[in-house]
């Protein structure tokens, strides 16, 4: 026998790296992958694809890579730097009670969290009809007709909801948004930050100054900050004779109690999802909720998902009104939101449904008792309590004692809100028991203050007769059968198993990059520490939270050249906004505010034409050439005949081709000649990571895919993160927050969300990710990135055309197939292709964009070469099948294509009337038998959907 050589202790201790989990294919498969492309190394394979031009001529100054156990052990030492104390602030962040079924099945698993966004609803019915019961959840509640899927939190919503107003308001001439000087204060500064790009006026005052005005719309809120309750339906019917629209911004536990805004007149009804089981994370990830009236439909942001049919007449769910998704109306898009916040959306309709109505109201009548309690026994101390009326929060004029009871309810493990003028600000939640109201008393009275909970308790409440709540609510069958844990639970596993996600199978869409996100990244998000911390907790409690965004923050300065971070905007898109804001301000403080020209390829995602119509620029396309590549005579004619008003180009690179563009010095050269500034789109990060830098080609601001690039996980739609770097020159004009007080941008840059480090929880992820990989790691990913794609490319160039590529026939780290030749040959379109590949037990890459007819495919790093030997194996299936099709031995509309998904339903159909087998329609090739992923439903029926809007929750019997 040969004898194996030792490893020395150096290569044992190295056995356990990350990146040996990270990336897929180990050195044997990377080898043979390279040898099928014709090359020695992964080094010739960078040199043949990348510019010499942009790479980086040193490794990233960065720390080597840490193992899990070592990166989790540090991680929990800089955890127990935050100090947890009972947060009582509110302000629109309450402590709550994550179920442990849905802490377990849903937040921490992975069949959730891995999955891509629905726009293959065949095989993602689980979460859409977890979202259609969000939306009934939220339609309820609110009083509204219709209600999105959720938006990004609710600041953002308000700013939204002021948009919507402006768009449908009967009053054209005004351009006056209101804001009740009783908003939150995060949620007025996003939306004077919003109007101000607009150019809407905003004025904050009180509702009675608000009835002196000529207004478009007006936002109000719900309890009222200070926590009153005031009954607003004379002030609506004012505002609606003014043709004003009324939004409404309401406290969603409190609307199990208190009367819908729909029924007191509100057309906009918006707030956060978060105490319905999300834990605070400093500030998110939080569904926000959205309900309107019916008319506004076509005007409502983000998505709706509705009810339609699949083919076999069974109804089926699916976004609803695609027509108005970004990328399809660019800059004519109503707003640039292409991220819901579909997990945490998810996690508040499951713990509606845990609960039920009674036990929703149980929770709510007992936060309400505990306050109720409170604020008697103040009141007999002789502490003057300022609102009579209230559902959980009190206000308190404690005068020139202020600080030192602050001090002293910190002191005593109590954060309270202090506001101006001594006034003092308690907020009960889920979470509160009597011990905290004794406490309180303690605090507040001394010792000695003699006070029973007992003797204090009574039935009588502080809510107002006119608004106590006395209609039917969450009566779908939904939110009154599954209370029991087991129930919970197979319910749960129910709508799992209808969904394709990642622990199934790799999910290769061009521009989305859906890689591992590794379990020990995931592991610290529900750490209490990092979990259970308000986003307005006093700056000493927080240092922990401070030191890993302060770390994460250094360690993407040394990955994109930036000179500082925003780590504000909640996704990508947001990013965008935040980023174009950012070049606007900088315009205006040179002087130059007139400059107000973005320049845009036409291979651009919609997102960037629509974030530059929020941002208030003018569009200009700039055209592609053959191959794909920015037309570069193009850009420099209309950047000499724009110089005067040119503000920015917003370029994508890699390419949205995905492609290397060889002359991308050359176009920032172009723009920066004629006094604009580069924001390049980070979608395409993955490929420059370790090799390149944004900041080094010469962008001066761009945003960076936390969920795509840095491993935090789509979710089914969201979370997401897009903080943006910038050059020095624009580092004063980021977003800043009215609230917490932010280092280096100016004090009066508005925010653009409603925390001041936007989802800071899911930041762990991202900064577990970066520690784990270190420089090397980071570099060999975005190395692997490549090599993948071009694998891929190479098996698959055998059979489809590939599209465009690069120097030396390369492609970045994703490709593009055309389908149009096949289309024109055989009538199969790429949709067909799309739904065939379920029957294999593969999502759809990225559909028709950027080019029509097409499919955008990339693998990741994170796919080994069996996985990807699997997915060209069932394309090559497909195309044999469409060859059948062409040669006319398969019906042209009668075929495994036209006919996909097929599902288990049709396997059992005793009336099989096709011209193909069943063992051809479920397991075309041999290997799809192990493990096999059945569609729930068959091909969904958009076009019936539109026509026939129903976007609450079906009846149970129509699932039987």
């Amino acid at each position: 026998m040969s004898q194996v050589s030792p490893l020395s202790l150096e290569q044992l201790e190295n056995t356990g790296e990350f990146i040996e989990r990270h990336v897929g294919p180990d050195a044997t498969e990377r080898q043979q992958m390279l040898d099928s492309l014709g090359l020695p190394s992964l080094d010739q394979l960078i040199d043949d694809t990348v510019p010499k031009s942009i790479r980086l001529s040193q490794p990233l100054a960065m720390e080597g890579a840490r193992t899990e156990a070592e990166t989790l052990g540090y991680l929990k030492q800089v955890a127990g730097k935050n100090q947890l104390k009972r947060s009582l602030i509110g302000m629109g962040y309450h402590e709550t009670l994550v179920p442990n079924v849905i802490l377990r099945n849903v937040m921490e698993n992975p069949g959730w969290y891995t999955a891509y966004t629905p726009y293959q609803p065949e095989v993602a019915q689980g979460r859409l009809e977890a979202l259609i019961t969000f939306q009934q959840l939220t339609m309820d509640l609110t009083g509204m007709d219709l209600a999105s899927a959720s938006l990004l939190d609710e600041a953002t919503a308000a700013a939204e909801a002021m948009a919507l107003a402006k768009r449908v308001s009967k009053n054209k001439k005004c351009n006056l948004f209101f804001v009740d000087e009783q908003c939150l204060p995060q949620t007025i500064d996003v939306v004077k930050t919003r109007a101000e790009a607009f150019g809407f006026d905003v004025m904050v005052g009180s509702t009675e100054q608000a009835l002196e005005q000529d207004l478009f719309g007006i936002l109000l809120q719900y309890p009222c900050r200070d926590g009153s309750l005031r009954d607003d339906r004379e002030l609506i019917a004012s505002l609606h004779e003014r043709k004003a629209i009324v939004c409404v911004a309401a406290d969603i536990l409190s609307l199990m109690l208190l009367k819908s805004p729909g029924e007191l007149g509100a057309d906009v009804v918006l707030g956060s999802a978060q105490r319905f089981g999300v834990p605070m994370g400093f500030g998110g990830p939080h569904a926000a909720f959205f309900g309107t009236r019916d008319q506004y439909k076509r005007s409502i942001p983000g998505r709706i998902i509705g009810v339609s049919v699949d083919s076999r007449g069974n109804p089926a769910m699916r976004m609803a009104m695609q027509t108005r998704e970004q990328h399809i109306r660019r800059e004519k898009a109503n707003s640039n939101i292409c991220t819901a916040q579909v997990l945490l959306a998810n996690m508040a309709a499951f713990y509606a449904v845990y609960h039920g109505p009674e036990g929703l109201k149980r929770i709510a009548n007992r936060v309400h008792r505990l306050t109720d309690i409170l604020a008697r026994g103040l009141k007999q101390a002789g502490v003057k309590v300022i609102n009579n009326s209230y559902f959980d929060t009190l206000s308190l004029d404690l005068g020139e004692r202020q600080a030192e009871l602050v001090k002293a309810a910190c002191d005593a493990g109590y954060n309270l809100y202090s506001g101006d003028q001594g006034l003092v600000s308690i907020a009960m939640n889920e979470c509160c028991s009597r011990s905290d109201v004794e406490a309180l008393w303690t605090v507040l009275l001394g010792d000695d203050h003699g006070l029973s909970v007992e003797a204090l308790d009574s039935t009588s409440t502080a809510i107002p007769v006119a608004l106590q709540r006395d209609d039917s609510i969450l009566s779908h069958e939904v939110f009154n059968r599954y209370h029991s844990e087991t129930e919970m639970l197979r319910y749960l596993k129910r709508l799992e198993n209808k969904d394709l996600s990642l622990t199934h199978s790799m999910i290769a869409l061009g521009s989305c990059t859906m890689k591992l996100n590794a379990t020990s990244e995931m592991i610290p998000v529900t750490w209490p520490e990092f979990g259970n911390m308000h986003p307005f907790a006093p700056q000493e409690q927080t240092q922990g939270y401070r030191q890993m965004i302060g770390e994460l923050d250094a360690m993407l300065r040394e990955i994109t050249g930036f000179d500082a971070i925003c780590m504000q905007p909640n996704s990508g898109a947001q990013g965008e906004y935040a980023g174009l804001l950012a070049i606007r301000k900088y315009h205006e403080s040179q002087g130059q505010g007139h400059r107000n020209v973005c320049l845009i390829p036409s291979s651009a995602h919609g997102t960037n034409p629509a974030s530059a119509m929020m941002a208030s620029m003018r569009v200009v396309v700039v055209e592609c050439d053959a191959n794909g590549n920015v037309d570069v005579d193009d850009l420099r004619t209309k950047a000499a005949e724009l110089a005067d008003s040119l503000s920015c180009l917003m370029i994508t690179y890699p390419s949205t081709h995905g492609v290397y563009e060889e002359e991308i010095i050359e176009i920032c050269n172009i723009v920066h000649q004629h006094g604009g500034q580069v924001y390049m789109d980070g979608a395409n990060l993955n490929a420059q990571v370790g090799i390149s830098k944004p900041g080094l080609i010469g962008a001066d601001v761009s945003h960076m895919n936390l969920h795509k690039t840095f491993a935090i996980p789509h979710g089914g739609g969201g979370p997401g993160m897009g903080p943006i770097g910038v050059k020095a020159h624009l580092a004063p004009f980021v977003a800043n927050h009215s609230v917490v007080q932010l280092e280096g941008p100016n004090a009066d840059s508005g925010a653009v969300s409603a925390a001041p480090w936007g989802s800071a929880s899911i930041l762990t992820i991202s900064w577990a990710y970066i520690r784990m990989l270190g420089a090397e790691g980071l570099r060999a990913s975005t190395e692997n990135a490549i090599l993948n794609a071009n694998y891929m490319a190479k098996r698959l160039s055998e059979h489809y055309p590939v599209l465009y590529t690069g120097r030396n026939g390369r492609v970045a780290h994703e490709c593009i197939i055309d389908l149009r030749p096949l289309k024109a040959a055989s009538g199969i379109s790429e949709e067909d292709v799309a739904k065939r590949l379920m029957d294999f037990g593969f999502h759809a890459p990225t559909m028709s964009f950027p080019v029509a007819g097409t499919l955008m495919i990339e693998p990741t790093e994170s796919e080994s070469k069996a996985e990807l030997d699997r997915f060209v194996d069932a394309m090559i299936a497909i195309r044999g099948e469409i060859a059948q099709v062409e040669a006319g031995t398969l019906d042209a509309d009668n075929n495994m294509l036209k006919q996909a998904p097929h599902t288990l339903a049709d396997i059992l159909d005793d009336n099989w009337d096709r011209p193909y087998s069943k063992q051809q329609a479920a397991y075309p090739l041999s290997w799809v038998a192990d493990g096999k992923f059945w569609p729930s439903v068959n091909r969904i029926d958009n076009v019936y959907g539109d026509r026939n809007l129903h976007c609450s929750c079906p009846s149970m019997d129509t699932y039987r």
